[in-house]
């Protein structure tokens, strides 16, 4: 069976088993994982943690940093669209 029929049975099955077969196949993404990748998102986070807890993070309120996201993002579109 190719890809295409599998896609095309699979948007024929009902709402609740087509939820269920999607958790799985994600599910089976997950297991393929790198386990380096995951040790070293361990690692990663608490070296954040450690930085948190000795005071040598730079914390940012949501406010500050949703105002700087919005402006990152407003000039990407603005960047992106045509004049």
């Amino acid at each position: 069976m190719n890809a295409d029929k599998l896609r095309a049975e699979a948007l024929a099955l009902p709402a609740d088993a087509r939820a269920d077969l999607a958790r799985v196949l994600l599910e089976s993404l997950h297991e393929e994982a790198d386990p380096d990748a995951a040790a070293a998102w361990v690692a990663e986070l608490d070296r954040r943690a450690q930085a948190v807890a000795d005071g040598s993070a730079r914390l940012v309120d949501w406010e500050d940093a949703r105002e700087r996201i919005t402006a990152r993002l407003k000039a990407r579109r603005e960047a992106r669209s045509p004049r």
